[in-house]
């Protein structure tokens, strides 16, 4: 298995090499080559396994060549078994042929955990057979970056720098990076929203003196791992919705759209997927996109959702790569024209195949918090605000309720305690492991929205740390 960039312009690449590339060297995102192959008997066959054990069946084509079974198997017992339910990823049913994939388990209550619990161990895994470092430079809008502290801290080969909005993100999800003291952790504060830090990470990679000098990889679902351990949950929910008996459609709150690539990734690899349902806030580019096929960035709205306060969907780019075919001349025509103008507009041909298999609609604070409160009095059940959204979204343009709807319950509502209580009435509570969280000590530097201060900040660090 060998990786491509959707640039055209990279050498390919084997996993490991892509799992600490992250970006590609012409500023595109990696993908396999081909995609492997389940049939509805293989599909079938997985009905009986643990999460543990579909995970390694699922992920194993995609690194064989360097991680072998033994391995990979190791890797992935160790991720799983930190999270607080057997099941790993429990789907509850909430309506009418309707499911919630709770993917909010894992240390930092948020679905991040599931892609990079299995990454920090995978870094580790290949670092220390190479006997190599690894500088890490994410940016957060909330939920990767604590996350990838989490999974990260404390790794000898590893230091790692995580970039968030100052004063957008919520109390908790800062203070779940900020409370992890470790020496190799450092958390920025940016001037700036989530995209000025995006925007950050990706000229870190484009300098690539900076890059080689400091070992320089990703965090970010620009990473392919990340989408490559996501794609393990589809898997795991749809076979116990029903598949392959039963096409199965899903319901995602988006931001950043890995989440609902590694959907697609699963349905080009077998699984029977019949719509995506894409939710979103304020911040509607992708909704804008399906209605009209021009993508164009304006300004971010700060919402009770944070962490979809995005206007660049950087796996869009991905998505896109294969509904042109993989024509990388194309790709880089559209992201060039977005580099210049802040908009491009794709064909009639794109779209039509988009509309194949993707809807989606936009709900601003209000609508979210009256779907919290609906959800909350008819089931009891207790919703964030990024879930609420995937829930308001599948209802508004599920195309058949006869086929399973699974909507990804993408953070615990503990974590967005203020709006949830508000649209509620119920002060959701953190788990036992986070009780004492507000009472933690802080560590995070304050930074203005600078690539240049950046890197100065992240080279004079690294010094001081002897790893430069």
């Amino acid at each position: 298995m060998k990786y491509i960039s959707t640039r055209g312009n990279a050498p390919k690449l084997a996993f490991d090499d892509v799992l600490l590339t992250g970006l590609a060297r012409d500023g595109g995102l990696y993908l396999p080559e081909t995609w492997p192959q389940f049939s509805a008997a293989d599909l079938a066959k997985m009905k009986d396994l643990s999460y543990v054990d579909l995970a390694v069946k699922v992920m194993l084509p995609f690194v064989e060549e360097v991680v072998s079974r033994d391995e990979l198997t190791k890797i992935v017992t160790d991720t799983y078994g930190a999270f607080d339910t057997d099941d790993v990823a429990p789907l509850v049913k909430l309506g009418d042929n309707e499911y919630v994939l709770e993917l909010f388990h894992g240390p930092t209550l948020a679905f991040k955990d599931y892609a990079l619990q299995f990454l920090g161990r995978m870094f580790d895994h290949v670092l220390t057979k190479r006997g190599s470092k690894l500088t890490i430079v994410g940016a957060t809008s909330g939920d990767t970056g604590s996350a990838a502290i989490e999974a990260c801290r404390d790794r000898d080969n590893i230091e790692i720098f995580i970039l968030h909005p100052k004063g957008k993100v919520s109390e908790v999800q800062r203070r779940q990076m900020s409370t992890v003291l470790s020496d190799n952790v450092h958390n920025i504060a940016l001037g700036g929203n989530f995209d000025d830090c995006q925007n950050t990470v990706k000229a870190l990679f484009a300098d690539e003196t900076f890059r080689d000098e400091v070992n320089l990889s990703a965090v970010n679902s620009i990473n392919w791992a990340r989408i490559m351990a996501q794609v393990v949950y589809y898997f795991w929910s749809a076979l116990r919705a029903g598949a392959p008996d039963t096409s199965v459609a899903y319901a995602v709150p988006t931001g950043n759209f890995g989440n609902v690539f590694a959907g697609y990734v699963a349905k080009q690899m077998g699984l029977p997927i019949s719509q995506f349902v894409i939710g979103s806030n304020a911040n509607d580019i992708l909704i804008r996109f399906i209605e009209t096929g021009r993508m164009e960035s304006k300004d971010v709205y700060e919402t009770t959702s944070p962490s979809m306060d995005i206007q660049i969907s950087s796996n869009f780019e991905r998505f896109m790569f294969e509904l042109l075919d993989r024509d990388s001349s194309a790709l880089n025509d559209a992201m060039q024209e977005f580099k210049e103008t802040g908009h491009f507009a794709v064909t009639d041909l794109f779209m039509e195949r988009l509309k194949e298999v993707m809807d989606g609609e936009r709900f601003d604070d209000a609508g979210t918090a009256k779907l919290i409160g609906d959800v909350y009095k008819e089931t009891g059940y207790l919703l964030d605000t990024h879930s609420a959204i995937g829930v308001g979204a599948a209802r508004a343009r599920r195309w058949d309720k006869a086929v399973p709807m699974v909507i990804l319950a993408t953070a615990h509502p503990a974590k967005f305690p203020d709006a949830v209580k508000a649209a509620s009435g119920v002060h959701p509570e953190l788990p036992a492991h986070l009780s004492d969280l507000y009472e933690r000590e802080e560590k995070y530097s304050e930074l203005p929205g600078s690539f240049e201060i950046t890197k100065a900040y992240i080279e004079k660090t690294l010094k001081e740390r002897g790893k430069l």
